[in-house]
């Protein structure tokens, strides 16, 4: 009874965008939103595939995130776990979504367009860390781009010291793998060895 089915039912509920929410979003990466781009340590890259949708992390020193061109962002592909959601899905739809953050900034900055995949040896080099180079480099193709305003980072208070828990109100990773898997992991010895791990595999 109270389920939205259709566009107009959402205009009608939400009227008009105010003029700035339509003015912000351009087909390219100007000077100011690539001063947001270079300045993120952080980007959340979203995929759809004939298996779902995937929205994973990506995280490195500012700048890890390379403007190309007024078109094109240059994203590397670190070390992890070798799911591969992501990658899997843009070799087979290659549209993709990008969001920055900024650590103690509200505003975020994000990009909708195409993505590819290279492996061309010198472009891989160019974002070695710690003398390892990533795999692969994704190639983003901008289509649209556009900031988000503070309002969800001020409500979350993401960046305030006062909403920080203590790890300690969460469960481990190695709890939640030692209940999924029935003791088939073994929680504390995952937990144990997971900082030596990371140290060791982080690029």
């Amino acid at each position: 009874m109270h389920r939205i089915t259709t566009l107009e039912q959402l205009d009608a509920l939400y009227g008009t965008p105010v003029e700035a929410a339509l003015a912000k979003e351009i087909d390219y990466i100007s000077d100011h939103y690539k001063a947001f781009i270079d300045k993120a340590p952080f980007v959340v890259v979203a995929t759809v595939g004939p298996e779902g949708l995937d929205c994973s992390p990506r995280g490195d020193p500012a700048g890890f995130v390379r403007v190309q061109d007024r078109k094109t962002v240059l994203i590397p592909d670190r070390r992890g776990n070798n799911r591969i959601d992501g990658l899997r899905n843009i070799v087979r739809d290659p549209r993709i979504s990008l969001l920055f953050l900024i650590p103690g900034i509200g505003t975020t900055v994000r990009i909708n367009g195409r993505a590819e995949i290279t492996t061309e040896p010198e472009l891989c080099a160019s974002f070695a860390m710690q003398g390892k180079a990533p795999r692969s480099v994704l190639v983003v193709t901008a289509e649209r781009v556009y900031f988000q305003c503070p309002k969800a980072l001020v409500r979350s208070r993401l960046w305030s010291r006062e909403a920080q828990i203590s790890p300690a109100e969460l469960p481990t990773t190695g709890e939640i793998l030692q209940a999924i898997t029935q003791g088939g992991i073994d929680g504390g010895a995952y937990d144990k060895a997971y900082p030596r791990r990371i140290e060791e595999t982080i690029y």
